[in-house]
């Protein structure tokens, strides 16, 4: 499914870490990285990463500052409550959730403005991670948004908080383009939101899909 429509649901999947972790190897090997492999966690900032609260985050790719980025990932509501020690109004329902298919994205800019296209597929970003503590990672190279291979689109990555700083020749250009860009990834029609619930994982192929998971978990 992912491989067709960019993403899947895995159902009756029982609400816990353990069940997670092992309805995932057996899909495949869990990569791990400086968050480590399978993990849990409830929004406290303890990551440093405001992908790890209930902040709502808008569309992006993850790891875009990995020579080769992430490619399947799961996420599962294990509870849609606040921790105990959350003040009352953080109580609210979690797993709100956004999908945008950049692959989809793509194939708009380039009907509808070929030239913001080739600059998005052309100008090379410094993509970094640098948040966390005694951390800071950077891809082999400059990569663009817009990925390429003999002319078949194989890769987005667009991620603002990972962005370096772009060339100054280039990034009025750059910034044009992507501002045409983002609005066709805010229109309604490019957005697919749904409900995560304890027991429904959600897998998605993160070189096409981008993602907003609003999530609660306690354990």
């Amino acid at each position: 499914m992912q491989w067709v429509h960019g993403f899947s649901f895995v159902v009756d999947t029982p609400p816990t870490p353990e069940a997670t972790e092992s309805l995932l190897e057996k899909v495949g090997p869990i990569r791990t990285t400086h968050y480590g492999g399978f993990y849990d966690f409830i929004p406290d900032l303890a990551l440093a990463d405001t992908a790890y609260t209930n902040l709502a985050l808008p569309a992006h790719t993850d790891t875009t500052y990995f020579s080769e980025p992430a490619g399947l990932q799961a996420f599962h509501l294990l509870s849609p409550h606040a921790p105990p020690n959350a003040k009352p109004s953080d109580d609210a329902l979690g797993g709100q959730s956004l999908l945008v298919d950049g692959f989809h994205i793509a194939s708009t800019l380039k009907k509808e403005s070929p030239e913001a296209y080739e600059t998005l597929r052309t100008i090379q970003v410094p993509w970094h991670a640098s948040g966390n503590k005694g951390i800071a990672i950077v891809p082999d190279r400059t990569y663009p948004v817009i990925e390429e291979d003999n002319g078949e689109l194989t890769r987005v990555r667009w991620n603002n908080d990972d962005r370096g700083i772009l060339d100054v020749f280039n990034a009025e250009r750059w910034y044009s383009a992507a501002r045409k860009w983002n609005e066709i990834i805010r229109r309604r029609s490019s957005e697919y939101w749904f409900q995560l619930t304890p027991g429904r994982v959600v897998s998605k192929w993160n070189k096409r899909l981008w993602s907003c998971m609003m999530i609660l978990m306690t354990l």
